[in-house]
């Protein structure tokens, strides 16, 4: 089961050298074992577009977006057999992180089988 892992965290501040540090043995850790597939930082939506389609007419709204409270920061795409793993996967990875807030979806595709 694929799974896509967002992140906020409660501090905005840049990440200190030491933790940039222990989020790359993270990740290694992670890729090596075969759990990590992609990983990355997301800009802010001032470098950003809202597209919508309502009854047929398409719109583009540049960003930034001061209506939007939590804009996620980060993301993972994990590869594992459970949910639970997945939630374990990303307990461990905001130990090393720290206080934030997460969401974890399952992806669906060609090769995840049937979904109910």
């Amino acid at each position: 089961m694929r799974f896509l892992m967002t992140y906020n965290a409660d501090d905005h501040s840049p990440p200190t050298p030491e933790k940039m540090t222990a989020l790359g043995r993270f990740s290694e850790e992670m890729a090596k074992s075969g759990v990590l597939l992609d990983t990355g930082g997301i800009l802010p939506s001032s470098k950003g577009a809202k597209v919508r389609r309502t009854s047929g007419k398409f719109t583009v709204t540049d960003g930034p977006f001061p209506e939007t409270k939590e804009l996620v920061v980060g993301y993972a795409i994990i590869q594992v057999k459970t949910k639970d793993e997945a939630i374990e996967v990303a307990r461990r990875f905001m130990n090393v992180a720290g206080d934030g807030e997460g969401e974890i979806r399952q992806l669906m595709g060609a090769s995840d089988g049937p979904h109910h």
